[in-house]
């Protein structure tokens, strides 16, 4: 008697890829969000469990530095 085993592929897709556009939106975006750090008074920054030195830092941070999953 003979026992078949059912064997799966694992496809792994390319990782994805954005067009300069898609990435320059979200290039704005993230600034724009970054640069609106700077006007939350520290009790809003309180709110969202954030620093003044922890938000004037991250709103330094350029464009580009961002997790790699912001940009999928």
């Amino acid at each position: 008697m003979s026992t078949q085993v059912k064997t799966t592929s694992h496809y792994s897709p390319r990782p994805h890829r954005t067009s300069a556009w898609a990435w320059l939106r979200g290039a704005i975006a993230n600034r724009r969000s970054r640069n609106n750090l700077r006007t939350l008074d520290s009790h809003m920054l309180n709110d969202v469990g954030l620093t003044e030195t922890q938000a004037h830092k991250e709103a330094k941070r350029p464009v580009w530095d961002v997790p790699g999953h912001w940009m999928k």
